[in-house]
């Protein structure tokens, strides 16, 4: 495809119209209104809707029978305020895209016309704006979702822009990508009693000095090998502000990591079993509850091999990651569905924000290269 200095021009604003409005997960309403009327300007072949939620599907089929191809972006945004006087600033308070996903969508509404100028020669590609990527719910909805089963990709792709590394260039390897991880919420509950006759009541605090170490001691972290595990500390909270109740309920929040599935499977029931047993040993009940599911990503060699042909053909300039991540990203659950799966980080240069800060902003550049990189790997593999 030929990408126009007006096309730019008018995917920029789309990118800078969703940055205005951003939703949190599963709230993704006019998120998903304003991609789909982008995309039925476009005339797909077929567009589904309501996908695990809010997620939107196009579909563009090739003339003859071939693989599916799936390329996936992320409909929404996070609830932190953002610290920026960019005239496109989010007009949402307390929620804004500080983590790319506005210009992912942008990236990805530009294959699409693409595609509507010219099909591909074989299968189908399937572009998927996914709902609820940030909290780790969306593609296990949209995997569960019977309106899904159709669209079950073959092969499926994505980026994330990566601030820190050189603007445009990108970055892919085979193997690990980033790490599963999962919130654990334990809410433990005795008995309050007056601050000057505390021995009347039945505080959590004894429960939470040895709950708290205990469970970090699970997950040490150290490098990013086999068998790496960390147990974070994100919240705690005992009885109430006041300075005349001793406290008889408590909580605590913390987020376990490990490089693989299996481990991570492990690593729950490792800390369920110490929290069952601590609040048992200290009289308390105890809630507990999990949150913020993500599985490990792993990428596929020969999707890996795929992105890097493509990246050597549009000129893109690339080398291997550094390493898995810790942080967590839900796109490698479309590698249950039977799909080769694999994701690509694309450059946003030495001076942007990090991801999730009050002041980062998506380059606008990244939106040729990106929309460079799919479509050729699109090709490559529908012709």
């Amino acid at each position: 495809m030929t990408l126009t200095e007006q096309d730019i021009t008018t995917l920029i604003r789309f990118r800078h119209d969703l940055h205005r409005h951003p939703e949190v997960s599963g709230d993704e309403v006019q998120t998903a209104a304003r991609v789909q009327a982008a995309l039925a300007a476009l005339g797909p072949d077929e567009m589904v809707t309501a996908l695990g939620g809010h997620g939107v599907a196009a579909v563009f089929q090739g003339a003859a029978p071939g693989p599916t191809v799936m390329i996936r972006a992320e409909l929404d945004a996070l609830p932190i305020r953002q610290n920026s006087a960019a005239a496109h600033r989010s007009l949402a308070e307390g929620v804004a895209h500080l983590c790319g996903h506005d210009g992912h969508m942008a990236i990805l509404l530009g294959v699409a016309q693409g595609l509507a100028q010219q099909r591909p020669a074989t299968g189908r590609a399937v572009l998927m704006f996914q709902p609820a990527e940030e909290d780790g719910s969306g593609a296990a909805a949209v995997l569960a979702d019977p309106a899904f089963a159709p669209l079950r990709p073959d092969w499926a792709f994505a980026l994330h822009n990566m601030p820190g590394l050189p603007l445009g260039q990108a970055r892919v390897s085979a193997g690990p990508a980033n790490c599963a991880s999962c919130g654990l919420r334990l809410h433990l509950a005795g008995r309050t009693a007056h601050a000057a006759t505390p021995d009347t009541g039945l505080s959590p605090a004894p429960a939470l000095y040895d709950l708290i170490p205990a469970l970090v001691a699970l997950g040490p972290g150290g490098a990013l090998a086999s068998g790496f595990r960390l147990v974070t500390l994100t919240h705690a909270r005992l009885g109430a502000p006041t300075f005349g109740i001793a406290p008889g309920e408590g909580e605590l929040w913390v987020t376990l990591r490990s490089l693989d599935d299996a481990d991570m499977t492990d690593l729950k029931a490792q800390a369920q079993d110490l929290a069952e047993r601590l609040a048992a040993q200290h009289g308390l009940q105890l809630d507990l509850s999990w949150h913020d599911d993500f599985a490990a990503c792993h990428n596929d060699p020969q999707a890996v091999a795929q992105i890097e042909a493509a990246l050597t053909a549009a000129a893109i300039p690339f080398g291997p990651t550094e390493g898995p991540m810790r942080a967590s990203e839900d796109f490698g659950r479309f590698a249950g569905s039977g799909a080769r799966t694999a994701m690509f980080l694309l450059g946003s240069g030495p001076d942007c924000a990090a991801l999730h800060d009050p002041g980062y902003d998506f380059p606008d550049t990244l939106i040729a290269p990106g929309i460079s990189a799919f479509s050729t790997i699109l090709r490559r593999i529908l012709g």
